[in-house]
């Protein structure tokens, strides 16, 4: 079975230096997903900015979502479309990027995506102008002192409640854990809080000045201290669910940026693999956990997505020991004997890609184990984990192949954070 695969990936494989294949089968789609088997792979982030560039050039598409903060994210927004009135250059914009983990954006392969888009939209009427969007959860405190500061400004009626909300969360240190804690065991939660704040935002939302996206700002911020507030106290309890809950939130931040931009609106994701290729098509769905390219496609339907997972053989990495800990520049060994990115080596150790057709599908569509490396890492653990078996052409419908792939490169942000070589 492993030599009928090796050459079927001989047969139906295309050379990576023609990115024209995969935008060949993009036209109609209002998504299009970049997936990545890791966080800290430099060849990953600049072939999505590659593809993003052309898509935006050549497809009309309007908007990036990335897995990033909305705050931080919404300073490249402001950047890029010439509201930005604090930095000058992409490389300060990415200091916004400062909560753990920074390396995911805060990187020298960022820079030229940025600087990009700014002279991309320095030529557009401001009704064309592309944007760029952080939509997971994680900023909690972040997203509320967002709202604090902007209904102060404006001396919004919703002001009260803003601050009401933060007066509950406050005395757990701005530590999602130590909320989830208090809120699962004691009882001592801010749901109500949380939950009335995004009912007023949510319902004035359009009284709100839509000068610099103002409205939308305010109104995905409520939505996040929301959500979050349910991932914190949920993810006690329940890995699953709590994952459930992020890619639900993402999701439906991706629903509101589209209606605001209109029916025209076209966005590109850029996430971890494990996010963008269909759950189902993954043991993920033995154990009940969704994702965003599973519910985008029961959402738009299948023709309406075009999703590209990305993997590599071995290479280095950025990655940490333990969450929160100072990242690392890992070497990720050889990829597991009989795991996709092993049989994609066997088949000749070039970067390729390869679309997933009628022609080819049924070959594709048997259960594989497939790479996937995460913030945190342990190459010495890399034969006993980090491989979700898939079912590759249900998953996806491209795969970008990086023969020997090399460590994204981040820029230093925050005290004691550097590069360690193993």
């Amino acid at each position: 079975m492993e030599e009928k695969l090796v050459q079927a990936i001989q047969m139906h494989a295309h050379p990576l230096n023609d990115l024209g294949i995969l935008l060949n089968e993009i036209n109609n789609q209002k998504y299009v997903l970049l997936g990545e088997s890791s966080h800290g792979t430099s060849e990953f982030y600049k072939i999505r900015t590659e593809l993003t560039k052309r898509l935006i050039e050549e497809k009309g598409f309007t908007f990036i979502a990335v897995e990033g903060d909305w705050p931080a994210c919404q300073q490249v927004n402001q950047y890029i479309k010439g509201w930005d009135r604090t930095h000058s250059n992409a490389r300060e914009v990415l200091q916004s990027f400062n909560r753990w983990p920074t390396w995911m954006w805060a990187n020298e392969e960022m820079i030229d995506l940025i600087e990009w888009l700014k002279a991309y939209n320095g030529t557009q009427p401001r009704e064309k102008m592309v944007g760029f969007y952080g939509i997971d959860l994680y900023s909690l405190w972040e997203s509320m002192d967002e709202m604090i500061k902007f209904l102060q400004k404006t001396n919004s009626p919703e002001l009260e409640a803003a601050r009401k909300t933060f007066a509950c969360f406050e005395p757990f240190n701005r530590q999602g854990e130590k909320y989830g804690v208090s809120a699962t065991f004691y009882s001592e939660d801010c749901y109500e809080e949380a939950i009335q704040l995004l009912k007023e935002i949510s319902l004035k939302k359009y009284t709100f000045p839509d000068h610099e996206e103002s409205g939308l700002n305010l109104e995905i911020n409520a939505l996040i201290t929301a959500n979050a507030e349910n991932y914190y106290r949920t993810m006690i309890v329940n890995d699953n669910e709590s994952w459930n809950i992020r890619d639900h939130h993402m999701v439906e931040v991706l629903n509101r940026i589209m209606v605001f931009f209109g029916n025209q609106a076209k966005g590109i994701v850029w996430e971890h693999n494990t996010h963008v290729g269909d759950a189902r098509a993954t043991d993920m769905a033995n154990e009940g956990i969704i994702n965003v390219g599973q519910l985008l496609r029961e959402q738009e339907g299948e023709e309406r997505l075009f999703i590209i997972g990305f993997g590599t053989h071995r290479g280095s990495v950025i990655a940490a020991d333990r969450w929160g800990d100072n990242f690392k520049k890992m070497m990720s060994p050889p990829a597991k004997v009989g795991s996709w990115e092993d049989l994609m080596y066997k088949a000749g150790p070039k970067d390729k890609i390869i679309l997933f057709n009628d022609e080819n599908r049924q070959i594709f569509n048997q259960t594989i184990v497939h790479r996937a490396i995460g913030v945190v890492y342990s190459p010495l653990h890399e034969q006993y984990g980090n491989y979700v078996p898939s079912r590759m052409s249900e998953r996806y419908d491209a795969f970008v192949y990086i023969n020997s792939s090399n460590a994204v490169n981040p820029l230093e942000i925050g005290r004691g954070i550097g590069i360690i070589s193993l």
